[in-house]
C-alpha cells in the first residue's frame, strides 16, 4: 500500500512533504484576504442623536453589529437616544465590526437628597449642581442669617435629607432676608461717637449705612452724629410723636460732625412757659 513512498528516497519524499507545505501555505494566504474580507472597508455613519431604534437599523443595514456599552442621563434628550458611538462617523472600519453605543437612560437614576439648610445660597447651588440637581425658586423669610438656606423644598413641601430624588430634580430653596423678625425701637445716636454708636447698635445686630461727614471731619471713629435716618420718632399732624421702628439687620444712616450737637430743650419745656 505504502510501496509508492518506501520505493522513493528519504529525499524525494522531504522534497514532496516541503512542496506540499508550502502549497498549503500559499493557498491559506491566498483566501486569507477573502475569509477575512481584508479589503472589504466601510465608513462608520454618525448614529449619534438617532433613536436607539433607528441607530440599530442603518447599522445592520451595513452589515456592522451592535453593542450598548454605556447609559448616561440627559434630560434635555428624549429617552434612549444615542449619545456616543464607538468608533465615531467617518472612522474607515472592516464589514461586520461592531459599533459600541451609549444611549439616553429611559428613566432618570435617584439620588439621596442632601441637607442644605445653613449653607449660603451660592454652597448650595453649586452642591447641587454636583449631585445634578437643579436650582429651583427662591423665597425670603426673616432671618437675620442673610442668604443662608433656612428650608429646601419639592412641590411646596419641605423635603427630608436622604430623600430619593430623581436626577436633576428642581429644588426650590427658602432663604434668610437678612432681617430679624422682631421689631425694636430706633435707637438715638444723636451725640455719641460713631465708634460709640457701632458698639451700642451691635447689641441689636444694626449696622451704620452711608456715613455723610462735615468737610471739618478728619477722624471718623471720633466724630459726633449730629442727625440719624431713621429718625427716633414720627411727628404726626395730631400733634402727637409715634415712635419709629427697625429690625435686626438693617442700616442706618449719619451725619457727623467734630463738635457735638446741642439738643434743644424746648420739646421738655411746659407749653405755657
Amino acid at each position: 500500500m505504502f510501496k509508492f513512498i518506501t520505493h522513493r528516497s528519504f529525499f524525494v519524499n522531504l522534497l514532496v512533504v516541503v512542496a506540499l507545505l508550502l502549497l498549503i501555505v500559499f493557498v491559506f494566504f491566498f483566501s486569507l484576504g477573502s475569509i477575512t474580507k481584508h479589503n472589504e472597508t466601510v465608513i462608520v455613519p454618525s448614529v449619534t442623536g438617532k433613536t436607539l431604534a433607528d441607530a440599530t437599523s442603518l447599522l445592520q443595514q451595513r452589515e456592522f453589529n451592535v453593542s450598548i456599552q454605556d447609559s448616561v442621563y440627559i434630560d434635555s434628550l428624549a429617552p434612549l437616544t444615542v449619545v456616543k458611538q464607538s468608533p465615531e462617523s467617518q472612522t474607515v472600519v472592516k464589514t461586520n465590526r461592531t459599533i459600541y453605543l451609549t444611549v439616553n437612560r429611559s428613566t432618570p437614576p435617584l439620588i439621596d437628597m442632601p441637607d442644605l439648610r445653613g449653607y449660603s445660597y451660592r454652597s448650595a447651588q453649586m452642591f447641587l449642581e454636583s449631585l445634578g440637581l437643579k436650582m429651583g425658586n427662591i423665597s425670603y423669610t426673616p432671618d437675620i442669617a442673610r442668604n443662608a438656606v433656612k428650608d429646601q423644598l419639592l412641590n411646596g413641601k419641605t423635603i427630608i435629607p436622604g430623600t430619593k430624588v430623581p436626577l436633576s430634580t428642581a429644588i426650590d430653596l427658602v432663604l434668610g432676608n437678612g432681617l430679624g423678625n422682631t421689631e425694636l425701637t430706633v435707637p438715638d445716636l444723636i451725640g455719641l461717637t460713631v465708634s460709640q454708636a457701632k458698639e451700642y447698635l451691635s447689641g441689636d445686630n444694626i449696622g451704620i449705612g452711608v456715613i455723610l461727614a462735615d468737610a471739618a471731619v478728619t477722624d471718623t471713629a471720633n466724630a459726633y452724629i449730629v442727625k440719624q435716618n431713621p429718625e427716633t420718632t414720627t411727628h404726626l399732624s395730631s400733634g402727637d410723636n409715634v415712635p419709629n421702628h427697625i429690625r435686626p439687620g438693617q442700616l442706618m444712616d449719619i451725619w457727623i460732625s467734630t463738635a457735638p450737637p446741642v439738643k434743644d430743650s424746648s420739646a421738655a419745656a411746659s407749653p405755657n412757659q
